[in-house]
């Protein structure tokens, strides 16, 4: 039986807990109201109290100009919230080359590279795996794990956390899929420049 069924293929699949889900649940509506998905939102000591706010549009693209309007948009919700008791600093930002995985998509998007992921409970003796993400089976992320052989099946709904791992081959992809993008939207603002003539 299909544990995740009910998921749609672009809702998050790991989740934050404690205050940083509150945020979360605070902020979500917000960012996809101005149609970008959140990736992550997390309380950090960092510089002081940092509120770290990961967000892309659907395509995983996110300008700084994006980065800026939503912290414009959120700003007041959360002071109507007021989820933090503290002074802290808000950064809206991207996932990063070595993001965090969170949807399903993440993990079919970003197969051929490597991942380390944490459980929430035990997956055949062990809590923590790095190794290549092959696909996503079922309910399942299936690995090559590094220094073994074989591939390691790790159900999603146990993912407590996962990120890629920054190597060469990950730069390369998201420099080349970034590329694409960009010559994609200029394309698109060309012709819609155009059909406005």
């Amino acid at each position: 039986m299909n544990q995740i069924a009910d998921i749609a293929h672009g809702d998050r699949i790991v989740r934050e807990e404690g205050l940083d889900a509150c945020i979360a649940a605070i902020v979500a509506p917000v960012i996809e109201d101005l149609g970008f998905r959140l990736v992550r939102a997390r309380m950090m000591q960092h510089n002081g109290l940092t509120m770290q706010i990961m967000a892309e549009r659907p395509d995983g693209t996110i300008s700084i100009n994006d980065c800026e309007s939503i912290s414009r948009a959120v700003s007041p919700v959360l002071d109507v919230a007021d989820p933090v008791s503290q002074a802290y600093n808000l950064e809206v930002s991207s996932p990063g080359i070595d993001r965090p995985l969170v949807r399903r998509s993440d993990f079919e998007t970003w197969a051929g590279h490597v991942a380390k992921i944490e459980t929430a409970y035990l997956v055949e003796g062990r809590k923590r795996f790095r190794g290549r993400l092959i696909a996503v089976e079922g309910d399942d992320v299936v690995l090559r794990r590094d220094a073994e052989e074989g591939n390691q099946r790790v159900p999603l709904l146990a993912i407590s956390s996962a990120h890629l791992v920054l190597t060469d081959d990950l730069i390369r992809e998201a420099l080349k899929r970034d590329k694409a993008l960009r010559e994609a939207n200029e394309a698109s603002f060309v012709e819609e420049d155009g059909a406005d003539n």
